[in-house]
């Protein structure tokens, strides 16, 4: 079931990566309905403006909308005397793919930052980090990716919930803060395999 604040939190997503000039990598996007659980869901990537299609580097978002956040909103919705407000979970990864050599995990990590801001009091932490080596037919080698997460639950407070297009403003600074990674990330010495332009 697609309720009112998750769509609001799609749409606010969206301006905060676009108004922070991010670029929106449009075969990435997906809306899912898990048909058996019930849980929605939203991917969708960003990279900076010129970058090639896949970009080299980019910002991966997801956002979660569980069964029992869907139960927990339309409680609230009906004034069911429930304490718990719904949260919504977050997957946010950097990624920088097309690599000819294999990446030093410490150059990223000491340009990205230890958390990130997103909704409420509870930023994500980052995760691991990780190293994704495929191997490429013909001349040149394999290719090489790296790729740093940030993972958690941000709760929905009640004033949002009462006027969803406040998620314009909570979630601005994001879009702010992603552009700022990703200029930092696009400025590390990386070495990328050349890029195959299109035939005809």
């Amino acid at each position: 079931m697609l309720d009112h604040v998750f769509a609001q939190i799609v749409t606010s997503h969206r301006r905060s990566f676009e108004a922070a000039l991010l670029q929106r990598q449009a075969v990435e996007e997906r809306f899912q309905v898990d048909v058996f659980l019930g849980d929605v869901s939203f991917e969708t990537s960003y990279s900076l403006p010129g970058e090639p299609r896949p970009a080299r580097i980019r910002v991966d978002t997801s956002f979660d909308w569980p069964t029992w956040s869907q139960t927990a909103y339309r409680s609230w919705a009906i004034d069911d005397d429930s304490d718990e407000l719904p949260e919504l979970l977050v997957e946010i990864a950097f990624r920088v793919q097309g690599l000819d050599e294999a990446p030093e995990p410490g150059l990223l990590l000491d340009v990205v930052p230890r958390h990130l801001e997103v909704l409420g009091d509870q930023p994500l932490n980052r995760g691991a980090t990780t190293i994704e080596q495929v191997v490429v037919e013909g001349p040149g080698g394999p290719e090489y990716a790296i790729e740093v997460s940030y993972e958690g639950s941000c709760a929905i407070e009640e004033s949002i919930l009462e006027d969803p297009t406040q998620l314009d403003g909570a979630l601005a600074p994001l879009g702010q803060a992603v552009a700022s990674v990703l200029i930092r990330i696009g400025d590390l010495p990386f070495v990328f395999r050349p890029v195959e332009m299109p035939q005809g």
